[in-house]
């Protein structure tokens, strides 16, 4: 990975660290997972998902991966540009775009996603699994399906302005 890639400055959210323990000879054995949400705040997002044996090099795994995994995402006036439904395992989610001054109405996870896209006004709704790393995964492929208006006339050979 270049030097410069990672000078940018991205925006780190910690979403979730797991704790796992194998027992072993002399007693338990505790590793980390760490699952980290990366972005610039500018319509770049990624999260990345580290195991270590202690929580900082876990956390610091989790955001390497984060920046290689980032995505772009379309956000017109602050917002998205259309309702969108991501799922991932049992989790689901629903993106609604908000008008100005709506703030993100989202829980802590899918919240963690949409500050690091840079969002500004957007409702969400998760169903089924309240699972964090579920829930990251399924607001990322919610945001992968997004299409902007220039993109589906592209797609369609068709011009509506």
């Amino acid at each position: 990975m270049s030097s410069d890639f990672m000078d940018k400055k991205f925006i780190e959210r910690v979403v979730k660290i797991k704790r796992c323990a194998a027992v072993v000879k002399g007693g338990r054995r505790f590793s980390f997972a760490a699952m980290v949400v990366v972005g610039d705040g500018d319509g770049k997002v990624g999260c990345g998902y580290g195991k270590a044996n202690e929580v900082p090099p876990s956390v610091e795994k989790a955001g390497k991966q984060g920046a290689r995994s980032m995505m772009t995402v379309p956000i017109e006036n602050g917002t998205i540009p259309h309702s969108v439904i991501g799922r991932c395992g049992a989790a689901q989610v629903v993106l609604v775009p908000a008008g100005p001054g709506t703030g993100v109405k989202a829980g802590a996870a899918v919240r963690a996603v949409c500050d690091a896209a840079g969002i500004k006004n957007i409702l969400t709704k998760s169903f089924r699994s309240n699972n964090p790393v579920l829930l990251v995964k399924a607001t990322l492929a919610a945001l992968k399906k997004l299409r902007t208006r220039q993109d589906v006339e592209r797609l369609r050979g068709v011009s509506l302005s």
